[in-house]
């Protein structure tokens, strides 16, 4: 474990609670977490912050995906099959990391989500649950097309970029497999598993984890994305909607800040 001050570490945890709950209730916590290790371990090699990130995440993410598994609605293989799909694309991704400018990438990521913010604004029905009717029937073509472009797709943008991707999962579970905000929000969860834990054994092989400050850091996480996960269950769509618009113009600042600062 890195020497930090008492006043880092404790910093570090509320930073750890906090995106625990954001990625429980919309995905997108890493835009909290990676940063706030990013400057208490200014000195940390940067595969260890990396790897202390997803150890930490994954605690969070799994007692989320548990909470809303017992409570939501979820096709839990579904959301596995998705997963092991992101898995791949992220895998795959990753290859093509030195062959694409970030810099390209950060223009057209932010005109997308500010098209999407505005997308989400204007139609409120998007997301929301039916009243009265059934959950839309999961056919074979919709299926496929969230394993190969929900899962390969923004797999493979995780390996290749990362920032927002529970976000996006979230959204594009939401469009393909007509879900409702909520448990678009579950099968998320149980898809960032998958690829939190392809991540998790890659740097942990390669000794690449702080491991007693992820313990310390993971049990905040875990409180987080559980208290997350109970909100979003019991606050509705609406309530998932306006955390999902605030982390997304959050995202474009970040990513504008990134392009330009």
């Amino acid at each position: 474990m890195p020497e930090t001050s008492l006043t880092v570490l404790v910093l570090l945890c509320l930073a750890a609670l906090l995106a625990g709950w954001i990625d429980a209730v919309v995905g997108g916590g890493g835009l909290l977490l990676l940063p706030a290790l990013l400057l208490g371990l200014p000195h940390a090699p940067h595969p260890y912050v990396l790897g202390t990130n997803k150890a930490v995440a994954i605690v969070g993410t799994t007692g989320a995906a548990v909470t809303y598994v017992r409570r939501a609605p979820v096709q839990v293989w579904t959301a596995v099959r998705v997963g092991l799909a992101a898995l791949a694309g992220s895998t795959a991704g990753a290859l093509f990391v030195s062959a694409i400018s970030r810099d390209v990438i950060r223009p057209l990521l932010m005109a997308v989500l500010v098209a999407v913010a505005l997308f989400v604004m204007l139609r409120p029905s998007f997301g929301a649950r039916p009243e009265g009717e059934e959950r839309a029937k999961l056919t074979r073509a919709r299926l496929v097309t969230a394993v190969v472009l929900v899962g390969g797709g923004i797999g493979f943008y995780d390996g290749l970029f990362g920032p927002g991707t529970g976000t996006f999962l979230v959204l594009a579970l939401t469009a393909v497999l007509h879900l409702d905000l909520v448990t678009a929000s579950a099968t998320a969860k149980i898809v960032n598993v998958c690829t939190n834990a392809g991540a998790l054994v890659t740097f942990a092989l390669q000794g690449s984890v702080y491991w007693q400050l992820a313990a310390v850091m993971a049990a905040f996480n875990l409180v987080g994305g559980t208290v997350g996960a109970r909100m979003a269950l019991s606050r509705g769509t609406e309530f998932v909607r306006g955390v999902l618009l605030v982390v997304v113009f959050s995202l474009v600042a970040k990513l504008a800040f990134d392009q330009w600062a």
